[in-house]
């Protein structure tokens, strides 16, 4: 179902076939571990890409239809091994101070960089760690009731010279998983997203006493993602069809979706040969071109469990391919959510990454319950909608965001007409979390008839969960939860090498950056750098200390950084906004100044203007639909330069001729086009965009809206109950930017 606003659109496109954008939309920003504060990378490569989009949204479909969702990921190995290394640097505070200090630090980065998450809470504070706690006993029950949780025994690392069980990020090694090259790989993952089992990791080393640790027994619940394989195949079928859906998305769920495999040395042919009669039923296979192993093939992961253990009695190594493998629900640290006790188990928690899963909709339930809380305790950073508003919402009711009443799979059908019914089987359901206020407006009611659409901005390393896990347990749960858009982002580096807070590049923090850029260059300069397709490199000069010439005089080395020869990358896309985008902003403004006293020119633009806009909008919209980012704002860039450029030769023309008519047709003109281009950017640049709507003091809810993208200056007075006759424009003092040059 289109939107009131979205219906209006499409008059104003009249003939053309606009893309339909969901009436309702939850837009989710992947969850920052709470150990540290956030370095560009995690800003850059999925922060304000969703930033976007949801800004995009609010102005698109209303402010009211929109949930901006995210916080930190308070639980896990990280935090803790985080947390034991900053004890031993002299931290005197509890684990929960650590983790606060951390979380505000990640809030307040965040507003440096103008990103408007309506609730950026901590999945372990309050308000809403009591409903992540809840929602999280319904979601393991649930799976549980649905037999979907197996208990099984496997092994743990375990430091004998601790005398402690050794958490994920205590155990490194090098991974296991054929083709990848990772040497920072922990107990059962690595750092490039890699799944496997403890027994499997290379070379494992504990982080505590720098021994060999040794592998114990224990009881956990794993959810069955084998059983899953058939409805995640339909799944990834009908993602390759689907245009929002990235390429990297379905190459890596083919990479999953495969039977298990075990690859063995060429030269060990003869004596896997000879083993099998000891093996279950297998197929070997014949090294593809110059591989220097061979493979053989299982027909379940079980199958290859048993297969492992007589090739390790035979003193055969191999290495594993991807497959899906049961994915471990529970865990026995004791930092963790509560897990709830099934069939006797006792004192377990839940693994982070799971309940890190279902966390974007216990944030989304504590905002729609907590909405005044959140905003007390500074955890909405969406400074332009309120939230305290009992009306800023069009529904209340997290399943009204979350939830729908199809049996099929929601990426099977089209996503407009996917609806949500008052008689929701998911309203009597016990696992279903807390219900909210039951105080709904009638138009809320009505918007409540719409599902909303759910994009979920995630980095490379996180599609395996995401994109396979995460649709698995959506579709195990039976509570009418359905995947819907991921968009995953290639990795941002730095300076052409993977950035991590761990690792031996260290990347700039998000403070350090802005002592040398503006946030407005930097957030435009990331959202070029086309992440959908390929990895970018962020190379900034300020602080590239590699090499780029040496004094003839001195014989001294000249670092990058300190080269006045060499252009920052970092300010290729600024050059437009300082620029072109300021001189339009400028021209508009000082130009009424000068020659209408400050007041909007009455006339209409030209048709050819129009024309022009109304074809730079469609293509906008257009790439927008497919979540395009940088695309959209190629799009609105060359308008934007195209109305510069006509603003030039029509300014210069009438007042050459002494024109006054036609200087006045210049400024319709330049400020109908300063208007399309403000809406196109308010997404990616909304703190320069936004000063320009506050100089024609035209209220957010009219000139941040897409119904209004065809109007003249004079209408969107109109339509903002001004009288343009007579309305003066806010006072522009000399010189005077709205986008400073970084």
């Amino acid at each position: 179902m289109a939107s009131t606003r979205q219906q209006s659109l499409q008059e104003t496109f009249d003939k053309r076939d606009l893309p339909v954008f969901p009436g309702r939309a939850v837009v989710t920003a992947g969850m920052p571990y709470g150990n540290k504060g956030l370095h560009f990378g995690h800003i850059g490569g999925v922060f304000v890409p969703a930033d976007f989009y949801a800004r995009f949204l609010r102005d698109l479909i209303g402010p009211e239809n929109v949930l901006f969702v995210s916080g930190t990921d308070c639980y896990g190995s990280p935090i803790l091994e985080g947390y034991r290394k900053e004890q031993e640097s002299g931290f005197t505070g509890t684990l929960t101070q650590y983790i606060t200090n951390n979380h505000i630090k990640q809030r307040e980065a965040l507003k440096s960089f103008a990103i408007s998450c309506d609730i950026f809470s901590g999945s372990a504070l309050e308000p809403a760690a009591t409903i992540h706690q809840d929602l999280s006993d319904n979601v393991v029950q649930a799976l549980f009731e649905n037999k979907c949780l197996q208990k099984r025994s496997t092994l743990q690392f375990y430091d004998t010279e601790a005398h402690t069980y050794l958490n994920g990020r205590q155990v490194q090694g090098f991974c296991p998983i054929r083709g990848c090259k990772s040497e920072k790989a922990y107990a059962d993952e690595c750092d490039l997203g890699h799944q496997f089992d403890p027994q499997d990791l290379i070379k494992p080393i504990s982080q505590l006493t720098g021994t060999i640790p040794e592998l114990r027994p224990v009881e956990n619940w794993y959810f069955d993602l084998p059983s899953c394989e058939h409805y995640l195949q339909e799944l990834n079928n009908a993602w390759e069809e689907d245009a929002q859906i990235r390429a990297v998305v379905t190459k890596t769920l083919k990479e999953w979706l495969v039977p298990p495999l075990l690859y063995i040395k060429n030269e060990l042919r003869e004596d896997v040969e000879a083993l099998k009669g000891q093996l279950p039923h297998c197929t070997m296979h014949d090294a593809s071109r110059s591989a220097q192993s061979f493979s053989v093939e299982f027909k379940t992961w079980q199958d290859r469990d048993a297969a492992r253990t007589v090739l390790e009695q035979s003193s055969i190594r191999y290495r594993a391919g991807k497959c899906l493998l049961p994915f471990r629900i529970s865990g026995n640290i004791e930092w963790g959510v509560r897990a709830p006790e099934l069939d006797g188990t006792q004192g377990l928690t839940l693994w982070c990454w799971p309940e890190s899963l279902w966390a974007p909709i216990s944030f989304s339930q504590t905002l729609l319950e907590k909405a005044p809380e959140v905003a007390a305790q500074g955890d909405t950073l969406n400074t332009d909608n309120p939230i305290d508003s009992d009306r800023r919402f069009s529904s209340r009711d997290w399943r009204d965001w979350w939830c729908g009443d199809d049996e099929a799979v929601f990426a099977l059908i089209p996503k407009d007409t996917h609806t949500q019914s008052a008689s929701n089987p998911l309203s009597q359901n016990p696992h279903s979390g807390n219900k909210s206020s039951e105080a709904h407006s009638n138009a809320s009611a009505q918007q409540a008839q719409t599902r909303a659409q759910v994009f979920q901005f995630i980095g490379q390393d996180n599609i395996y969960f995401y994109c396979i896990a995460q649709p698995a347990i959506w579709h195990a749960l039976q509570w009418n939860l359905y995947p819907d858009t991921p968009v995953a982002n290639y990795h941002l580096l730095f300076m052409n090498k993977k950035a991590s807070s761990s690792g031996a590049i260290r990347p700039p923090a998000a403070d350090q950056l802005l002592n040398s850029y503006t946030a407005e260059a930097l957030r435009y300069h990331w959202l070029s750098f086309a992440l959908s397709e390929k990895p970018a490199s962020f190379a900034p000069k300020a602080f590239d200390t590699s090499i780029s010439a040496t004094n003839k005089e001195t014989g001294k080395e000249i670092l990058v950084k300190d080269d006045p020869r060499v252009a920052d990358p970092a300010l290729k896309e600024n050059a437009f906004l300082a620029n072109v985008f300021n001189r339009l902003a400028r021209s508009c403004f000082y130009g009424a100044q000068n020659a209408l006293a400050g007041r909007a020119p009455q006339k209409e633009p030209s048709c050819a203007l129009q024309e022009l806009g109304q074809n730079a909008a469609f293509e906008y919209l257009c790439a927008m639909h497919e979540v395009n980012l940088h695309t959209a704002l190629a799009i609105a860039e060359d308008f934007g330069r195209e109305a510069n450029k006509r603003w030039d030769a029509q300014s210069k023309a009438a007042r050459m001729a002494g024109d006054d008519e036609a200087y006045e047709q210049a400024l319709a003109d330049a400020f109908y086009a300063l208007h399309i281009l403000a809406l196109c950017f308010h997404g990616a640049t909304p703190l320069g965009c936004e000063k320009i709507r506050e100089y024609t003091d035209i209220s957010r809810e009219v000139f941040w809206n897409w119904d209004t993208i065809g109007c003249s200056i004079t209408q969107l007075l109109e339509k903002d109950g001004k009288d343009f006759s007579i309305h003066v424009f806010k006072t522009l003092p000399p010189k005077t930017d709205f986008f400073k040059k970084a």
